[in-house]
């Protein structure tokens, strides 16, 4: 039988290993043979002994590496449903190989014109997505870098006024609040770990908020603040709005789309009229670690990063990735992981959408299922991807227990191990979702699970049983 190189739908592998979309060993011959050529083009060249390694030692330690790699959970398995998660892409791991090899830095043109062209071309599709024109922005490390240059904008912009951001927020915007000395005010939230946008009226009223941070899918509920009535309140006061959408950001490709695996338009249409936007590939865009992005409604915001380099920016008068980020040294392989992944999962509800529309649609099937379980109640309705839910019990301190009790237990079962993770929970948010539940403690853990895997919408029955019998103990 021949293997194609890609393929429509998931194909079984002698390994026992689910081909995804993509043959990983073939990709990676090609990825080489590309490279070869590329070097050959350029005539010989000396090696040298300094770089030799002998290759029985090469395979000795790359046994020892594997060895050591066995001490992690699967998070490729749909049996993993704790934390955010996954394996990258084999198109991905493709990309990133390829462009590894010549190993390119973003950071200027000198160091990596090829990959610096994709970058611009992945952040004009990610721009286009959330309905930006003309716009600034680039990749970066990480969500937290990229929260921190929209907060830093956002200091520049109104220096001496606060970034309000609500309690279920990420932590990263209180931490960079510190680190970049602005006053950092936490907003309450509702009885869905919303943004209140009554509090956040009050609050941007009275002058001392400069920018309003909303959040596009809380990393702990999945919950996404009503974006579009935030900002129709800042508008009215002159405040900017920044979206962190580090999670939840490549919903928007299923805003308003009709059934289970679609989402609410009204939040996801109004980020268009926002300031900044963050986004992170490296969760739902099948990319590997690390791959935030930043992006400005405004490209005049680009004064802000205005510096000079006496060794660089010398090969073009365009403008560097380097002129316009608070990183320096970034890799270009990210940016030529992420442009070929598009290649293949263009940012459509049919492309990339395809693959979060299982994963919503599993959320809301496994709302159903423990809505019918005697064992387990859901915590809170899920909006995304995660789902919350706990043990049944008459008291904080109950859930609490039995919650890492079934997180423990699944764990450590070596015969049909299940992987969940935990959020802790404050007596008043549990007791405003579940006001039979004796709050006999300030909090209890509840359960969490994120089924970001498109894989997780076909194992989910088994997934659901098996919490269920280490619920009923």
């Amino acid at each position: 039988m021949t293997t194609r190189l890609l393929t429509s739908s998931p194909v079984a592998h002698p390994s026992g290993e689910s081909g995804t979309a993509l043959n990983l060993r073939r990709a990676l011959d090609r990825v080489i043979d590309n490279h070869r050529r590329w070097k050959e083009g350029f005539g010989d060249h000396p090696g040298h002994d300094a770089l030799a390694v002998d290759d029985d030692l090469l395979e000795a330690a790359l046994d020892e590496l594997g060895l050591r790699l066995r001490d992690n959970y699967p998070f490729f398995h749909p049996r993993y449903a704790g934390q955010m998660l996954k394996p990258p892409h084999p198109a991905a791991v493709a990309g990133y190989v390829a462009a590894m090899l010549v190993n390119p830095n973003n950071h200027a043109l000198d160091g990596g014109p090829a990959t610096a062209r994709m970058e611009r071309e992945v952040i004009a599709q990610i721009a286009g997505m959330f309905g930006f024109g003309e716009h600034l922005g680039h990749l970066t490390t990480s969500g937290t870098i990229a929260n921190l240059e929209a907060l830093y904008v956002a200091r520049e912009i109104h220096p001496g006024r606060a970034v309000a951001f609500s309690a279920d927020s990420h932590y990263t915007h209180a931490r960079m609040c510190r680190v970049l000395g602005i006053e950092g005010v936490s907003v309450p939230v509702d009885g869905a770990g919303r943004m209140d946008v009554d509090a956040v009226r009050d609050l941007v009223a009275g002058g001392r908020v400069g920018t309003v941070v909303v959040t596009a899918g809380t990393t702990g509920l999945g919950a996404v603040d009503p974006v579009h009535e935030v900002l129709a309140v800042c508008r009215d006061h002159g405040v900017r709005v920044h979206v962190d959408a580090a999670y939840g950001g490549f919903f928007a490709l299923l805003a308003g789309t009709a059934g289970a695996g679609g989402v609410a338009a009204a939040p996801w249409e109004a980020i268009a009229h926002c300031d900044s936007v963050v986004v992170d590939p490296h969760k739902h865009g099948l990319q590997p670690y690390g791959c935030g992005a930043v992006v400005f409604r405004d490209p005049a915001v680009g004064r802000f990063y205005v510096h000079d380099s006496p060794y660089t920016y010398f090969t073009s008068e365009e403008l560097h990735l380097g002129e316009i980020s608070l990183e320096c040294s970034r890799a270009g392989a990210a940016a030529a992981a992420l442009w070929l992944t598009l290649r293949l999962f263009p940012l459509t509800a049919d492309g990339l959408g395809a693959v979060l529309a299982a994963g919503r649609r599993a959320a809301g099937r496994w709302a159903a299922l423990l809505a019918d379980s005697p064992y387990l109640r859901l915590y809170q309705e899920p909006e995304l991807d995660i789902v919350t839910y706990f043990p049944v019990a008459g008291e904080l301190s109950t859930v609490d227990s039995a919650s890492q009790r079934v997180m423990e237990e699944g764990m450590d079962d070596r015969r049909d191990p299940v992987f969940l993770s935990v959020l802790r929970a404050d007596a008043r948010s549990f007791t405003l979702r579940h006001p039979d539940v004796r709050a006999d403690r300030g909090e209890a853990r509840v359960l969490r699970s994120v089924l970001m895997k498109p894989e997780s919408e076909p194992y989910l029955d088994t997934l659901h049983k098996r919490v269920e019998r280490l619920a009923a103990g």
